[in-house]
């Protein structure tokens, strides 16, 4: 059976499903951060939006500024290229033309050896100019080889015997520098060795006096020993007086005196010895130094030696060289090209 509706009951459900779409429209309105406006600051936004705008359009007017200075630079960085490009090519115009001006072929030294025309040009009595003989032919090629041979070997040898004689030297220089130093490592440990021998000596000797007068105390300790009276009374002595006698006093005092003086001896000595000392590795590094100076000074002079001998060496093949000349060339040059018959 079906349960009828009344009208009531249709307009009631009607009404709570308005009020529910209102509340849930409310809901969504209140909730809604992005379209409400309850307990916001409408104006201070409105001025925060206002001020985004104008940040912005500074920022937009600032990038526009920046542009424009950029293209105004890069304009000028083109204008001066194109600058330097043409001062670069107006350069090199400048220098094609002094050389094809004032550098030409013919005005160099060696052009007579290279000039295409030569043949062209020559004239007929200096054609008639060459070596008796054979046309290319040497005939004293092997004489001149055999003697460059010859000044070759001639040349290695002397510089085997410089390079001997400088290494037999150094050899000798470090010999003489690893002796010295032995003797004065030597001389070193011979002054230490005494100065430890010196040093136990002391010890020694300060251990027995100290024994000495440990024994001597020892002594006199026993000697100023109460003795037990006659009537008695423990610690009481019939001698009224119980000072030392004045030969021991007199005695302990002279000890005193002559350890006062030994301590003053043995102390001159140590500081003589420790001065003596000083002075002997002083002298040793004065030493060492001098032979040090002495051996860069023989190696200074031995250097000088070598690079004027190698001056001379150059210069005596300076002057075997052949002096050419301009337009003037003798047999030796031509020597020198086509030695064989071919």
């Amino acid at each position: 059976m079906l349960k009828a509706e009344l009208p009531s009951e249709r307009l009631a459900r009607t009404r709570l499903e308005t009020k529910r779409s209102e509340e849930a429209a409310r809901r969504e309105r209140v909730f809604n951060d992005t379209t409400r406006t309850v307990g916001v600051d409408r104006k201070g936004l409105d001025m925060q939006v206002e001020e985004k705008k104008k940040q912005k359009e500074a920022e937009r007017e600032e990038q526009i500024v920046d542009v424009a200075k950029m293209l105004n630079t890069s304009k000028l960085a083109c204008l001066l290229q194109n600058q330097q490009v043409k001062e670069r090519r107006a350069m090199e115009k400048a220098v094609v033309s002094y050389r094809q001006q004032y550098q030409q072929p013919q005005s160099r030294r060696e052009f007579d050896l290279n000039d295409p025309d030569r043949l062209k040009n020559q004239k007929a009595r200096d054609a008639q100019m060459m070596i008796p003989g054979l046309v290319g032919e040497d005939p004293h090629h092997e004489d001149r080889q055999q003697r460059q041979r010859e000044q070759l070997r001639e040349w290695l040898i002397q510089q085997q015997r410089e390079q001997a004689a400088e290494k037999q030297q150094q050899e000798l220089e470090r010999l003489h520098y690893d002796r010295s130093r032995v003797d004065t490592d030597n001389r070193a440990l011979q002054l230490q060795k005494m100065e430890m021998e010196k040093r136990r000596a002391a010890a020694v000797a300060a251990t027995k006096c100290n024994r000495a007068m440990a024994e001597e105390k020892k002594q006199m300790d026993k000697e100023e020993k109460p003795f037990p009276s006659k009537v008695g009374v423990p610690g009481l002595c019939h001698i009224s007086n119980r000072k030392a006698p004045p030969e021991s006093l007199q005695q302990v005092t002279q000890f005193q005196k002559h350890q006062i003086e030994e301590k003053k001896r043995m102390e001159l000595e140590r500081r003589k010895q420790q001065e003596h000392f000083h002075h002997m590795t002083s002298a040793s590094a004065r030493t060492v130094l001098l032979k040090e100076r002495q051996e860069e000074r023989l190696r200074k002079q031995l250097r000088r030696q070598l690079d004027s001998a190698n001056i001379q060496l150059a210069e005596s093949r300076k002057q075997r060289q052949p002096d050419l000349e301009r337009g003037r060339i003798d047999d030796s040059f031509f020597s020198k090209f086509n030695t064989c018959s071919r």
